[in-house]
């Protein structure tokens, strides 16, 4: 039986329609059952209606709290008895107690080599650092931003001259990879999270990963 995927967008949803593209395929385990936005603008919704897929908005500033606003988006995603969550462009921080009650399901992306540039504007950063390489990270979502155990990750180079908009191309084409692969791993469970009081471990095949995720020469 397929896993059922909920995917979490406020924008574009390059990365849902990649996730979508993947899914399709006969041998993929799972399926994308729903698709939620914060933002009712968002043309991943598109996407998704585009795709035959269950799709809504629920606004973020129809809520007075984040709290309140989480409660919510819980009882619409478990309308949908998800096995994997999927944050895919969704610009919102999550409460604790949204990351406790998917705690190993729910997996996000980022667009830096974590645990370097947490946060927002990634790209200039790296560019204004003077790094050679940048790149993007999928990891498991833990209470601290940007902090959960990393799964993958895809390297891109920096070459002189870059502006922003040139790394977030290239980083872009490696996450429309790597996402629909973990995402595929955690709905064969070959992948979870261990959890206890100090640490968290993301763990593939039975095997602790690195801290920089999986390697092919491991």
């Amino acid at each position: 039986m397929s896993s059922r995927i909920v995917v979490l967008i406020s924008g574009s949803g390059s990365n849902l329609q990649a996730i979508i593209d993947a899914s399709i395929a006969t041998d993929y385990p799972g399926e994308v059952v729903g698709v939620i936005s914060n933002n009712p603008e968002a043309y991943g919704l598109t996407r998704a209606s585009n795709a035959n897929i269950a799709n809504l908005a629920l606004s973020h500033k129809d809520f007075d709290c984040r709290e309140n606003y989480d409660q919510a988006l819980m009882t619409k995603i478990d309308k949908f008895n998800p096995d994997v969550i999927v944050l895919a462009g969704f610009m919102r921080i999550l409460t604790p107690a949204f990351v406790q009650h998917y705690q190993g399901k729910l997996l996000n992306i980022h667009p830096s080599l974590l645990p370097k540039y947490q946060g927002l504007n990634t790209h200039q950063r790296s560019i204004d650092a003077g790094d050679k390489e940048h790149g993007v990270s999928v990891h498991f979502v833990t209470e601290e931003l940007d902090g959960g155990p990393v799964i993958l990750q895809a390297k891109v180079p920096i070459f002189e001259g870059d502006v922003s908009d040139d790394l977030a191309e290239r980083v872009h084409e490696q996450e429309h990879r790597i996402y629909p692969l973990v995402v595929k791993w955690l709905c064969q469970k070959r992948l979870t999270m261990f959890k206890d009081a100090d640490h968290e471990q993301a763990i593939l095949d039975g095997k602790v990963l690195a801290t920089s995720g999986y390697a092919n020469d491991e």
